[in-house]
């Protein structure tokens, strides 16, 4: 098995990223990570001497040998295995859903133990998630805080151990990259971030001859349409209608039909709505698009 370590981080997604390794289709791969904040907040007063050129550290990437521009890149979550016995969650002024709660910039240390992450006298389980994961974008540069069709900081919880995420692939290769990992998160991130831990993630890379237009999510029972734009009404339009079309595909319906059915059996919901991309959900059952 393949191993990226930490100190191979990128902090943009870009069409011309190089390389840290190359891999091959079926192969597995495991990924060293940094928490969201770089690993700088040991203590809560770290905050006031905090780097921002050094957040949402991402590891890789990695070049899949023979991918194309228009494939898509599959990656099957293995295992996520939180490498710290804390994380840190932070809110700052202008940030977040409720902008003007807090006043500075906040941090806060959270014991991780027996499973659970501790808030003061309360013990929430943990759900280990992937924040950052995509591949070199199509034209442009994006942040890897921001989210868009090449994946990114989608900040989805459903990304997760045992889910596959599909990924449109738009430069040969891919350039798969990963980091941003939660010990726990609830939809929205609405304070701005999560419990922010380090890890170590193992996938599987896979390949398949499809083309997609957004990323998506597919779990046992569900698959997740995700779109990412910087209004959250234009998000969850098209991640409705990517889902109507894939229900239309499925099903041999007109898309009229289709989309009465979506509303009958396609939940559409939040991933985040902290990041200068916002992501939105459409949640189709599988057992509608057999």
């Amino acid at each position: 098995m393949k191993v990226i370590p930490k100190d191979n981080v990128i902090y943009a997604f870009s069409p011309g990223m190089k390389p840290v390794a190359h891999v091959h289709a079926g192969e597995t791969v495991q990924f060293e990570t940094l928490d969201a904040l770089g690993g700088q907040i040991q203590d809560e007063a770290d905050v006031m001497n905090l780097d921002f050129s050094k957040v949402n550290p991402a590891t890789g990437p990695i070049y899949v040998e023979g991918t194309k521009e228009g494939q898509t890149l599959v990656v099957e979550i293995l295992d996520i295995n939180i490498s710290s016995d804390r994380g840190v969650i932070v809110a700052e002024e202008g940030f977040g859903v409720l902008k003007n709660v807090v006043k500075g910039f906040k941090a806060k240390i959270l014991p991780i133990r027996d499973g659970h992450v501790i808030f003061n006298d309360l013990s929430i389980p943990i759900r280990p998630m992937i924040g950052v994961i995509g591949v070199a974008p199509e034209r442009e540069e994006f942040p890897t805080g921001t989210a868009h069709k090449h994946g990114g900081n989608m900040d989805t919880k459903e990304i997760s151990i045992r889910s596959k995420i599909h990924l449109p692939i738009f430069q040969d290769g891919a350039l798969f990259a990963l980091g941003d990992v939660h010990a726990v998160m609830g939809d929205g991130e609405v304070c701005v971030s999560a419990c922010e831990v380090p890890a170590t993630v193992t996938v599987k890379i896979d390949i398949e001859d499809r083309t997609i237009e957004w990323p998506i999510v597919e779990t046992e029972e569900n698959v997740y349409v995700l779109v990412s734009l910087p209004k959250l009404e234009d998000a969850l339009e098209e991640a409705t209608r990517v889902a109507v079309k894939m229900i239309s595909e499925a099903r041999k319906l007109s898309f009229e039909e289709a989309y009465m059915l979506a509303s009958l059996i396609v939940d559409v919901g939040v991933s985040q709505l902290v990041d200068p991309n916002l992501t939105a959900k459409a949640k189709i059952p599988k057992r509608y698009l057999v």
